[in-house]
């Protein structure tokens, strides 16, 4: 038996979720939208041809090629993830040289928070808003106001309804995040292992979408793998480490594998690991920062950490939202330029792509800084 370690936060919700219940009813996140798993063999999947779903900008000036002001509001500031896709946004915004651009917003992925936030720089005055949801219905009011008085709303991150924001700059496809994840958890437990989720919200929108893709990949090319359970832990990362610790101490020898949906959750669990003891023993695949991983994939307890780069993406949407206000993107448009990341796709109707997800390693993770 393992030694149970002591916890020092309250628990969030959990939620089962077996191989045979998924089967029946597949976990979609907390909404109806379908899934669309990828080739078992590696073949490339397309974007199917949508039209434009975004909203639509009320009275906008025309400030084409002149000075704006733009806020990014995040879903929280000061970790290490929203660090990086601010800095993308501050890059972009010197590089274009007609923006004036900041980042604020809550501390905690709290998305009454948030919108507060929102609110208090559609009254002050601003040209143009970024932003990451922490809930993609809760946040399109306030977003949806913001158009109506004639501000240019782009997400990137974490989506709202789409009808609440002109563009969306999705980092990767659901669907390659999912196969991204489960074909290295495969690789690590085995075809028949058993995995738990450790993620943020059920219904923070890119992580629930991402889980739902993992399932329906994961029934289709990996289907004796076991689900254990999916559990919660905010963006918190005390919360996320008792979470995994309880996952650890829960499932004894059963547990092979933890997914860390999160840049917080995923090195927390690896950190949840390493103090029981079980580097090598309990696989941790995630997303996360770069840096965060490197302690823990240098002595070999994480072998392989799943992102994009979260520099680049702040750099896109910042360029995706000049552009609009420019009058260069508009609804049918099947690319936008993007500065130093060239044309970037649009699919899905009204989104922006930045491009397939990279799984850093031992042998690549110290070539980048972030």
């Amino acid at each position: 038996m393992r030694k149970t370690l002591f916890l020092t936060a309250a628990l969030g919700l959990t939620m089962g979720v077996g191989t045979a219940a998924m089967a029946d009813s597949p976990w979609t996140g907390g909404d109806n939208l379908p899934t669309s798993p990828l080739a078992c063999d590696n073949t490339p999947g397309a974007a199917a041809a949508m039209p434009y779903d975004g909203g639509a900008v009320t009275g906008a000036p025309d400030l084409k090629g002149k000075p704006i002001k733009v806020v990014d509001v995040p879903k929280l500031i000061g970790i290490g993830y929203f660090n990086a896709t601010s800095k993308g946004i501050a890059d972009a915004a010197k590089e274009l040289g007609n923006v004036d651009a900041k980042t604020d917003g809550p501390t905690q992925a709290n998305i009454d928070q948030q919108v507060s936030f929102l609110d208090n720089y559609i009254t002050s005055g601003v040209n143009g808003i970024l932003f990451a949801a922490n809930d993609p219905v809760a946040i399109a009011p306030v977003l949806k106001k913001a158009l109506s008085k004639g501000i240019h709303v782009v997400g990137y991150d974490a989506n709202s309804q789409p009808d609440a924001r002109e563009w969306f700059v999705n980092q990767a496809q659901f669907n390659g995040i999912g196969k991204a994840l489960v074909d290295d958890m495969a690789k690590e437990i085995g075809e028949d292992g058993a995995f738990a989720i450790v993620t943020s919200t059920f219904t923070t929108p890119n992580q629930a979408r991402w889980i739902a893709e993992m399932a329906a990949y994961q029934a289709k090319c990996h289907p004796k793998m076991k689900w254990l359970e999916t559990v919660e832990a905010q963006e918190d990362n005390n919360l996320s480490f008792n979470q995994a610790t309880t996952l650890i101490n829960k499932y004894d020898d059963e547990l092979k594998g933890i997914f860390g949906m999160t840049s917080v959750a995923t090195p927390a669990s690896a950190e949840a690991v390493t103090q029981a003891n079980m580097c090598g023993k309990i696989a941790v695949v995630g997303l996360a920062t770069p840096n965060a991983m490197k302690p823990y994939v240098a002595k070999d307890c994480v072998k392989s950490v799943v992102l994009w780069n979260p520099v680049d993406l702040g750099y896109a949407a910042m360029y995706v939202l000049r552009a609009v206000v420019d009058g260069d993107l508009k609804p049918g448009a099947k690319s936008v330029k993007a500065g130093k990341l060239g044309e970037l796709q649009i699919i899905n109707g009204s989104e922006v792509l930045l491009g397939a997800p990279t799984t850093f390693t031992k042998e690549n993770i110290g070539n980048f800084d972030f």
